[in-house]
């Protein structure tokens, strides 16, 4: 087996039309490609912003697709087919350029700013395997979503904006209950005709929430006549565009209106923006896509007019349960509810179908009087407590006590995947999980001083409460005070931080 990449070599001429500063802003002939906001070109993108950046739910969304890792092959890590590339840093003047012929391509407005450039550099450096993942994802689904944006003639271009949304993860859920990988909202997506009820979820069916999100995404054009005022829309909701509009005066393009729009909904058309460019660019990049175990080609649809219980239909067509759960996550409870007068689709691989056909009358039978009830913990468990460190996420949590990201949210009645460093959770895990599984006890406190303060030496699972704590007559609120120029919401490990002054 051989693999072959073709790596870009880029060589960089200045443009004959020549660039120039004003205000603050880089000018290429008579178009503004980049709001500079005073920073200087192709000056490094610090870890201070990229950190900034790990706090919005965008990203934090981003991270939920640690929840599907069992669909992935990772077949050229595996046999040692693949070895990474250390960053890759390419001239702004050059990404500039590039957003300028993929603008040209297409009606969206395909701007260079110095935030478009901090996604470019979150989501091919910081996030690189998960986009990697993306990559593999939208080998099923961007099919789906093509067909459906041609169908509403609106840009192809939108298909990328699932990923800012929800990285393609089904299963995403917002802090505020924002669903699938449109995000809908319960009541938008009702008034979109998606039905949500104890059963079905289809806000999380990729046919049907691709259809509805391509509906709403037109009517919002039809009211701004501007694709990222759209975007904008769709994030935040048409009320929070249109104050913005009149505080700005009445301006009406997105950039124009920018700084009145709430804060994640600022970064959302950038992070839009950095994802139509490193689809566009991926080996400049050294972003190899990471297959996953099923494409498009390799499903189809059936439809059933009987109830059905996922663990029959595995048991009958030999498909993994896990593979049914992801390639139908509209239903809610492995049920399908389906009757004569309703019936449902299910997604099954091509394979498959000739044996459900055949076990069809067998399945409906084995369904027709159970129920399932939600799982309870097994009483011959462990129970642990666990509690969150630093860069952990409740799929990386999942893997390592060998239990599943919904076991966790159900033990702990969670409504999304967002977790807290410092919060504590339920965990039931069997005895065969190992003692090196369980979370490490947390190393002695270290203190260090100089001339001036003593410092706090932050270790693996600190949160701020954790370490005011262990410090008496000190508060949370003295340790940010004392530590204007940290981060303190991303502590790490071996940092030290101001307890008190001498």
């Amino acid at each position: 087996m051989s693999i072959k990449r073709n790596y870009l070599v880029v060589f960089v001429l200045f443009l004959t039309s020549g660039i120039y500063a004003q205000s603050d802003s880089l000018i290429v002939g008579d178009s503004l490609i980049i709001d500079t906001g005073g920073v200087v070109l192709d000056s490094e993108v610090t870890q201070e912003q990229l950190d900034s950046l790990s706090g919005f739910e965008l990203i934090e969304r981003y991270d939920s697709l640690v929840q599907l890792n069992f669909l992935f092959t990772n077949d050229e890590r595996e046999l040692g087919l693949y070895t990474p590339l250390p960053p890759i840093e390419i001239p702004d003047s050059v990404v500039a350029e590039r957003c300028k012929l993929l603008n040209d391509q297409t009606p969206m407005d395909i701007s260079f700013t110095r935030d478009v450039n901090s996604y470019i550099k979150m989501y091919s450096v910081r996030k690189k395997e998960l986009t990697e993942k993306t990559m593999g994802l939208a080998e099923l689904y961007f099919p789906i979503f093509e067909e459906m944006l041609d169908r509403y003639e609106i840009p192809e271009e939108l298909k990328y904006l699932a990923i800012v949304e929800s990285a393609l993860n089904p299963n995403a859920r917002s802090r505020m209950g924002a669903t699938g990988q449109w995000q809908f909202m319960y009541r938008t997506g009702k008034s979109y005709g998606l039905e949500v009820n104890s059963y079905i979820d289809e806000r999380r069916d990729p046919y049907l929430a691709t259809e509805a999100a391509c509906r709403y995404l037109k009517f919002l054009h039809n009211i701004y006549d501007d694709w990222n005022l759209a975007l904008a829309a769709y994030n935040s909701g048409p009320g929070n565009v249109n104050k913005a509009i009149r505080r700005s005066g009445g301006k009406r393009t997105y950039w124009e209106i920018r700084r009145y729009l709430p804060r994640e909904t600022r970064s959302y058309v950038p992070a839009f923006i950095a994802v139509n460019y490193l689809y566009s660019y991926p080996e400049d990049y050294d972003l190899v896509m990471n297959p996953v175990k099923i494409n498009y080609d390799l499903t189809d649809t059936v439809h059933v007019s009987q109830r059905v219980i996922f663990e029959f239909l595995s048991a009958y067509t030999g498909v993994d349960k896990e593979l049914l759960i992801f390639l139908n996550p509209m239903y809610r409870r492995q049920l399908i509810p389906a009757t004569e007068s309703k019936p449902y689709a299910i997604v099954l691989p091509k394979v498959a179908i000739p044996v459900f056909i055949i076990n069809e009358d067998s399945i409906y039978a084995k369904s027709k009087n159970v129920i399932p009830e939600l799982e309870v913990p097994d009483k011959n468990k462990e129970m642990i407590v666990h509690r969150v460190r630093s860069g952990e996420v409740l799929g990386t949590i999942a893997q390592q006590y060998h239990v599943r990201v919904s076991d966790i949210q159900e033990w702990n009645n969670l409504r999304s995947t967002r977790i807290n460093v410092g919060q504590k959770l339920v965990i039931y895990t069997s005895g065969k999980s190992s003692a090196s599984s369980k979370p490490k006890p947390k190393a002695p406190k270290e203190t260090v001083s100089d001339n001036n303060y003593v410092y706090h030496v932050v270790r693996d699972g600190d949160t701020l409460w954790d370490i005011a704590n262990e410090y008496s007559g000190v508060s949370v609120d003295q340790i940010i005070e004392l530590n204007k120029e940290v981060n303190t919401k991303n502590l790490k490990p071996g940092q030290k931080i101001k307890i008190s002054a001498k």
